[in-house]
């Protein structure tokens, strides 16, 4: 028995060191370094691009790409712009941006004809090659677009702002309409929509929102959209923006009706009653001396919402609590086997080992307590050899609490050598008792006691469900729960039916049909990141988790503190 304490304590000596290694070789921007990723907002306008349409303009669209190792991998593109060759494009590219590292980037801009994704078959207009950082922090950032073959292309320039996203903001949800527009058709009336600009560091104006066209309409009415207030006012509220109304034309030559300027101040008369503006023609009324307007411009209703970001809830006081469930059913293989997905070697961690450092070493710094539930299902446990599906790592039903990380890893490897491997792979009495403390913190919630509480279960297994059913109907009852579920498939068994829980393949719903109020369930294969840094991995099965609490307070109608 000495013997087997010893080889343990040795081996639980090498977990901690392969741990620590882990935890150093994770970029800091992503886990424990001062850097923090910061996401930027970038906007893409070009001027002067080459015109490859007879009889008309070029329908340019911009790709981006993002350097990955050697090969460039398209990340984003903008929406496609008709006619033009001089697009604003305003979809906006949201990247992450980190100050450490070198974030090659190449845009490439196509005349783009067709409905299909793949570029071969669309003609290319032009490109540019710089880094990330370089936009940052020469923003706005100007450079002439290039051929394939590094050939300038004369007076054929790109313009690229770049702002830090604000995932908390204030959203304007607004209606507009207009009476009385001048008419620019001959044979039928104009064909109005409404453009907003934001104005920039350098006196330029940036397109930021489009409306619909309304057809053969003096007086129209446009649909209410929603646009976040930096987006327009760039975080200065005392700043204008730029509204114009212009005439729709198929060939990309809209013709401007008129427009104004005001600030957030003039918006937000409206939040009482309709608010309108003189739609004003400059050029025409330095023509015509009697000259008023080109129309009315009329804000008829402003909402402003404000949206809470992860970081609010947190900085709030938010507790987040981390839940471990680990697969011990015999299709993991005997432990003694070296092809067992919970073989134990002294020098290299196995893939439960390894997903639970990754991602738990991530989500250790938003528990509070450092105190985290870890269970196994699938096995016979001591003293007796009954089966269970929701024992605890420490195998002591009086204290199933994990002390710090490291004692998860710890109770995990006396679990494995301790239990007997059993079937099946029933995971739903793990997830039911999670489902349990989520509901006890939403009572809290609605008794406004204490802080707000968020549960995460960290999920290992080796294979499908065998409780499959009863695991979605708990889900939909979970789903309007301050609840996650990560699921991590470790081993190379066939995982498609987790797309199911994942929502991948639609819809979430109970066996009954109703479907989920929100998701909560994130599925990654292990084997995908086999090759891979630990922390791709947890930044991969984590990346929706902010997401997923600030839906669920929003859903609830729960600011950050716990107020309403």
């Amino acid at each position: 028995m000495c013997g087997i304490e010893t080889k343990l304590e040795s081996y639980l000596s090498e977990t901690a060191r392969w741990l620590l290694d882990t935890m150093a070789a994770c970029p800091s921007s992503v886990v424990f370094g001062a850097a923090l990723v910061q996401k930027v907002e970038l906007r893409v306008a070009c001027k002067n691009l080459p015109n490859k349409d007879v009889g008309s303009k070029s329908d340019p669209c911009a790709v981006f790409y993002f350097k990955h190792g050697d090969k460039y991998k398209e990340y984003a593109r903008t929406e496609n712009t008709r006619n033009t060759l001089d697009p604003q494009f305003t979809k906006v590219i949201t990247v992450d941006y980190h100050f450490e590292m070198v974030q090659k980037v190449r845009i490439r801009v196509y005349d783009v004809d067709n409905s299909t994704e793949e570029m071969g078959d669309d003609d290319f207009l032009g490109q540019m090659e710089c880094t990330l950082g370089q936009i940052v922090s020469k923003t706005p950032f100007t450079r002439e677009l290039t051929s394939k073959k590094s050939e300038v292309i004369p007076n054929c320039f790109i313009n690229i702002t770049a702002e830090e996203c604000r995932e908390g903001c204030e959203l304007a949800t607004m209606e507009f309409k207009a009476k009385k527009l001048d008419n620019k058709d001959f044979l039928s009336k104009s064909d109005p929509f409404l453009e907003i600009s934001r104005l920039q560091s350098d006196g330029t104006w940036q397109v930021v929102h489009r409306t619909e066209t309304v057809k053969d309409d003096l007086n129209p009415k446009w649909r209410p959209f929603t646009i976040p207030l930096h987006s327009m006012f760039g975080g200065h509220k005392d700043k204008i923006a730029k509204f114009n109304v212009f005439d729709w034309d198929d060939d990309g030559g809209h013709d401007l009706i008129g427009g104004f300027t005001c600030t957030f101040q003039d918006l937000c008369q409206a939040l009482s009653h309709e608010t309108s503006w003189p739609c004003i023609n400059e050029k025409k009324r330095a023509k015509k001396s009697n000259y008023t307007n080109s129309g009315t411009v009329i804000l008829r209703s402003l909402k402003i919402e404000r949206v809470y970001s992860f970081l609010d809830f947190l900085f709030a006081g938010l507790q987040m609590n981390l839940t471990f469930g680990v697969d011990f059913t015999l299709s993991n293989g005997d432990i003694a086997d070296p092809t067992s997905l919970h073989h134990i070697n002294y020098q290299y961690p196995n893939e439960y080992m390894q997903a639970i450092s990754a991602v738990g070493s991530v989500l250790q710094d938003y528990d509070t307590d450092k105190r985290f539930l870890a269970f196994g299902f699938g096995a016979k446990i001591p003293p007796h050899m009954e089966e269970s599906f929701a024992f605890p790592l420490t195998l002591d039903f009086a204290n199933p609490y994990c002390e710090g990380l490291q004692q998860v890893l710890d109770a995990y490897v006396k679990s494995v050598t301790t239990v007997h491997l059993w079937l099946p792979t029933n995971v739903a009495p793990i997830l039911r008792r999670v489902v349990a403390f989520a509901q006890a913190a939403q009572s809290a919630e609605m008794g406004g006691r204490g802080v707000l509480s968020y549960h995460i279960l960290l999920l290992l297994t080796d294979g499908v469900l065998s409780d499959m059913a009863d695991v979605r109907d708990t889900l939909v009852e979970a789903s309007g729960l301050p609840l996650s579920l990560i699921i991590v498939g470790v081993g190379d068994a066939n995982f498609r039916d987790m797309n199911v829980l994942d929502g991948d393949d639609g819809v979430l719903k109970s066996t009954q049909g109703q479907p989920v109020k929100r998701d909560i369930v994130q599925f990654v294969p292990f084997r995908e990141f086999i090759q891979k840094s630990p922390s791709e991995l947890a930044s991969h099965v984590l990346a929706e988790i902010p997401k997923q609490v600030t839906g669920y307070y929003k859903m609830r109608g729960i600011a950050p503190g716990g107020g309403l």
